[in-house]
């Protein structure tokens, strides 16, 4: 007998009465191999013939339910056909739909092509949706008095329905997969949620209203569904933030704020750290920092940084999204928590000589940070806090101004002498000389560059010195007077300049806009010819051999003259000239050509005037003496000791013990080094500033191992890391050199044997790897992970816990690493650094895929299946990912090595052999979905190849749909297949 088409073929069934299972072998017969029958629309046509009557046909419908139990009929063609059904008024064949549904709607799966199970995610966003009009269809017949009951009993199996389905993770992520699918659909469930609300006003309290209720808030999280993430609430120290928050005052006060916001959410996000004890733990900090650190210029950058830069951080830091919570309230409630931390808000209000807690709630409130209410009410409590603490008032120190109020007071100043300096400088260059002499007196300096670096005014600020420092080159037609003056500002500007230098770095000072051949002359003088940590200066090098007739004429006036002449004097040429001049009276005092006390004389000259030369000439010796033997020395330290002893005449120029007290101290800064070197002392004048801060830190006769292990284990056992701790982990890691520190602190991390150790340590390493975050990323993630993986020694070490510490401390140097590397510029100090080459990370790993690179070779060295790593032809599909459907540049070191790092993960979660690697991975993999925020796109899993993802599930860790949800980049059609075929087949 031959059937022209399925809708005959059913209807003969039907005639003739066959049983379900007669039904389906003749089927078989009718149409034979070809056409699956999901194309053949089997489940609609099955849908069609048996929704005709008011009632559904039942014998029509068991062929339709057999055909689901034999898996004729794919569920998402069953679900798509019950979604077109549209007359609700006929309940038995809704109720005969939803009875259908039953049997596979809590239990969907799809083991075939990726394509079908993006079919299924369609259909059933088309099954919610149908579900949803459903619904809302009867719940607007409920206040029809006749249908009431009815309507009440149709809406409860729906909405039973609906709930059996939303109660699915499995089936909410793929309803997620289907809204970035299909946005039109998605609109359409919004349009229907809208609907049923209205409608649901019709049923008032009842079970139902809330049940339906449950429905809709659990469809309107769907797609927010990753963005979930609990806080920690069982801790309450977090000694991450606060070492960021001291690296930051101690060594980066000039840095912009932005990256330090960024850095800082980072942290509370991977750590999820609740708002209020976050800011709680960042106020700590600040004042730790005040209370340790040293006096002097160090004491007023703390406070600058805590009372100026630290309120605008948290200005930024209420910008960023918090929820339904209010910022403003989480600032009250860590004050709140900080009011009762009596003993160190006593300790820092004996330190500073005032009440800290209320200029800086003030400070806060001025910032829209705390209501007026709530700082009213904290300053009270501190008020009568204090009134039972020591008395802080003693006599030596009642005249002291405390530093907060000067710092705040300082502030505005700053802005009002930018103002000045934008004058005009020919017109009044006696009125400026007055405000700058006024800026040299007592700490007034010192207090007005912190104010400048806490609020990223010192960069303008420098460069208005810079601009002054050139003007001062103008010479024609002038007088005794004006020469005077002139060459006054020259002095002060450039021993400004030079301490600027010396205190917050040279980056400060260098500008990007200079035109091309216009340099100026202070910023050729400070790249070539001033000393500073870490730099060997040349002392024969051109720029200290200026021309010969300039020298000559410099050595006869030094030599001549009873005191230096100012009119007509270019002194930018002086301060280039000074070097090849003291080279000159060198020679002639060791060939006994020159006596002592002509030297004397020199010096004096040097020195007498102005200052500057002084500053130059003592930048050359450094640099000479440190090429001379022992015995060649004595002359060069002698004049350096001459130089840098002040001269107290009556016949020097105005405020010259002011510019004394800054050159002493620009000069100590410079002969720091040399002087240790040549074990040589020579005693600068008190300049009531302090000695170098955190200078000379490492005990003379230790190896650096040894104190880095020692200072590390300090730090672990204490919880925390002070400032000192800091700038030695800083030396350390500039003297071994950036393997060598990472390599020796992963060790020491992967010997602690506890489990709370092991976390602390890796708060703590992630905070002093901020040091210099990028580098030590690249040799922890392109070095030391991969030699641990793929060396079959070492797998022990990986054990659980500090295996499952290292995995967390890799992903948070990853991801932070990752997430500012395109943003913000390398800081200061680790621009200072020295950068060695980390290996070349293109021999590490090849840019073109068809030699294989070293990790590979190291990989299959390992494994069986070896040839499949490192042919050259390796199939993209194997490590094809969504960074180069992203196309992320591969020329860039971080993208390559976390490329490189992924495909190891890769091999080693499809490889035969298990150990504590793969264990390892595993615990890597969940600490990326933990640390996520939601939609992975353009974080670290984008370099994840696809094909991971199915090794993934089989982990039963991983194997959740949320997980694979954050693992896959959704925002690709190819990444949506992939995590639709995973999910469908858990």
């Amino acid at each position: 007998m031959k059937v022209v088409n399925l809708k005959q073929a059913i209807l003969q069934a039907w005639k003739e009465r066959w049983s379900d299972y007669q039904w389906a072998i003749n089927m078989k017969r009718f149409f034979p191999r070809g056409a699956t029958w999901d194309i053949l629309n089997l489940a609609e046509a099955l849908l069609e013939q048996a929704m005709i009557g008011p009632s559904p046909n039942p014998l029509i419908l068991s062929y339709l339910k057999y055909a689901i139990s034999s898996q004729m009929v794919s569920y998402s063609t069953v679900l798509t056909a019950i979604s077109k059904f549209d007359d609700f008024s006929r309940d038995l064949c809704v109720q005969s739909l939803l009875e259908i549904m039953d049997m596979f709607c809590d239990r969907l799966s799809c083991h075939g092509k990726a394509e079908e199970c993006i079919s299924l995610c369609r259909a059933l966003l088309s099954a919610l949706t149908w579900l949803l009009r459903c619904a809302a269809f009867y719940a607007e017949k409920v206040k029809e008095p006749l249908e009431q009951a009815a309507a009440e009993n149709q809406l409860k199996m729906c909405l039973e329905r609906l709930e059996k389905m939303l109660s699915s993770t499995k089936n909410r992520a793929l309803i997620h997969i289907a809204k970035l699918e299909e946005t039109s659909s998605w609109s359409t469930v919004e349009q229907s949620l809208v609907k049923l609300g209205e409608n649901l006003n019709n049923l008032g309290t009842s079970p139902l209203r809330s049940q339906a209720d449950d429905c809709v808030s659990l469809i309107k999280s769907i797609p927010t569904m990753l963005s979930v993430h609990s806080e920690q609430l069982n801790k309450t120290g977090f000694p991450t933030v606060h070492a960021v928050v001291l690296l930051e005052g101690t060594m980066n006060l000039t840095g912009e704020t932005q990256p330090l916001v960024e850095q800082l959410m980072m942290v509370k996000r991977m750590q999820r750290i609740p708002s209020p004890l976050f800011v709680l733990e960042i106020w700590k900090a600040c004042f730790v920092g005040l209370i340790e650190c040293p006096e002097g210029t160090e004491e007023l950058k703390w406070t600058a940084f805590t009372f100026l830069k630290m309120p605008q951080v948290l200005v930024k830091l209420k910008k960023y999204p918090q929820g339904d919570k209010d910022f403003t309230e989480d600032v009250n409630c860590a004050f709140e928590f900080l009011l009762k931390l009596t003993p160190l808000l006593d300790k820092a209000d004996q330190r500073c000589n005032c009440n800290c807690m209320s200029l800086l709630l003030q400070e806060c409130s001025k910032q829209g940070l705390l209501s007026e209410a709530n700082k009213t009410n904290l300053i009270d409590k501190r008020a009568a806090d204090k009134e039972n603490s020591p008395c802080l008032k003693s006599s030596e120190n009642a005249n002291i101004q405390p530093n907060p109020g000067l710092i705040l007071r300082a502030e505005p100043t700053v802005t009002n002498i930018l103002k000045t300096m934008d004058a005009d400088h020919s017109k009044s260059p006696e009125g400026l000389l007055g405000v700058l002499g006024h800026m040299l007196s007592g700490k007034s300096l010192d207090l007005l560059l912190a104010a400048a670096a806490a609020t990223g005014k010192l960069k303008s600020f420098a460069r208005k010195f810079v601009k002054l420092n050139e003007f001062t080159k103008q010479i024609t037609g002038e007088i005794s007077k004006s020469g005077s003056v002139r060459a006054l500002l020259f002095d002060i500007s450039f021993l400004m300049l030079c301490h600027v230098a010396q205190t917050y770095g040279s980056e400060v000072i260098l500008s990007d806009s200079n035109p091309p051949g216009e340099v100026p002359f202070f910023e050729t003088w400070m790249l070539t010819c001033m000393p500073e940590e870490g730099k060997i200066l040349n002392p024969d090098h051109p720029c200290f051999r200026p021309d010969s007739t300039k020298v000559e004429s410099l050595v006869a006036l030094l030599n001549n003259s009873s005191e230096m002449k100012l009119v007509q004097m270019k002194w930018h040429e002086v301060c280039l000239s000074i070097s090849a001049a003291i080279l000159e009276i060198l020679n002639a005092w060791e060939n006994g050509v020159l006596t002592f006390e002509s030297i004397q004389k020199i010096t004096d000259n040097i020195k007498g005037k102005v200052c500057s030369m002084a500053v130059c000439a003592v930048a050359w010796l450094v640099a000479h003496v440190r090429m001379l033997g022992l015995d060649e020395r004595e002359k060069s330290l002698q004049m350096i000791r001459q130089l840098a002893t002040p001269l107290y005449g009556e016949s020097t120029l105005q405020f010259y013990n002011e510019r004394v007290v800054i050159m002493s101290s620009i000069l100590e800064h410079m002969c720091a080094d040399v002087l240790q070197q040549t074990a040589t002392q020579i005693k600068f004048p008190s300049t009531g500033m302090d000695t170098i801060p955190y200078w000379n830190l490492l005990p003379p006769k230790k190896p650096i191992k040894e104190v880095l292990t020692s200072v590390f284990t300090k730090v672990l056992e204490k919880g925390w890391v002070d400032s000192r701790s800091i700038h030695i982990f800083d030396t350390l890691l500039h003297m071994g050199g950036v393997y060598w520190f990472c390599n020796n602190l992963v060790k020491e991390l992967l010997k602690e044997t506890r489990k709370e150790h092991t976390l602390r340590a890796v708060e703590l390493l992630y905070a002093i790897f901020c040091l210099d975050m990028q580098q030590l990323t690249l040799t922890l993630l392109g070095h030391i992970l991969p030699n641990l993986l793929t060396d079959s020694s070492k797998w022990h070490t990986l054990m659980d816990p500090p295996g499952k510490a290292l995995a967390k401390l890799s992903v948070w140097c990853a991801l932070s690493s990752y997430s500012s590397h395109n943003k913000s510029q390398a800081s200061a100090r680790q621009k200072k650094r020295h950068r060695e080459d980390i290996e070349d990370y293109i021999s590490l790993f090849p840019l073109d895929d068809t030699q294989p690179s070293k990790l590979m070779r190291l990989l299959s060295s390992n494994e069986e299946d070896s040839n499949i790593l490192s042919s050259p032809n390796r199939s993209m599909s194997s490590s094809l990912s969504a960074s180069q459907l992203h196309t992320v540049s591969m020329r860039d070191p971080l993208n390559r090595v976390l490329a490189n790092l992924f495909l190891l993960i890769s091999s080693i979660l499809g490889a035969k052999t298990a150990g504590t690697h793969t264990q390892f991975v595993q615990w890597f993999m969940e600490e990326c979905v933990e640390c996520l925020e939601q939609g992975s796109r353009g974080s670290i899993l984008q370099f994840m190849p696809f094909t991971m993802v199915s090794e993934l599930v089989k982990v039963s860790t991983m194997s959740s749909p949320k997980i694979v949800l954050a693992i896959t980049d959704l925002s690709l059609p190819l990444g949506r297949r992939v995590a639709a075929k995973a999910i469908a087949a858990l």
